[in-house]
């Protein structure tokens, strides 16, 4: 899951999106692209929970749903800062992708639903061409 998630994330708006949409479907997942572009990390982490509940990866009623998904969001936001979850704050801005993945998972006897965050784009200072690549991913039950 986390590498198709990762696919899905990097392959948007590209060629091969599609293979990789397929591959989730045939899994049985339900998954969903966005973007995102901010200095502070709460619109990062609400833009990702907002598409989330939106496109029905996530009941938004259901606490563990929510909770989980939190979590993932740190984990893959502790990725594209470098272990250092904020931004504004160090003067770093962000121009992310972000793509969600749910399912269940057999392999490796990891039995129920897991969801998987992967974000991927640039983070640096607010100036144009301050900025590089970063890319983190986020894996947790449900």
């Amino acid at each position: 899951m986390g590498k198709l998630t990762s696919l899905l994330t990097l392959l948007h708006n590209s060629s091969g999106e599609q293979e990789i949409k397929d591959e989730l479907t045939k899994r049985g997942y339900r998954y969903t692209v966005g973007k995102v572009g901010a200095m502070d990390l709460f619109k990062v982490i609400a833009a990702i929970e907002t598409t989330a509940k939106s496109n029905n990866i996530i009941d938004g009623d259901a606490y563990r749903e929510v909770h989980a998904l939190y979590h993932t969001i740190l984990e893959a936001l502790q990725g594209v800062g470098r272990g250092n979850v904020q931004f504004g704050e160090i003067l770093r801005t962000v121009g992310l992708t972000f793509g969600i993945v749910r399912g269940e998972i057999e392999k490796y006897g990891y039995n129920g639903e897991w969801i998987c965050v992967c974000i991927f784009g640039t983070i640096g200072a607010p100036k144009k061409g301050f900025e590089h690549d970063a890319l983190g991913l986020g894996f947790n039950h449900i």
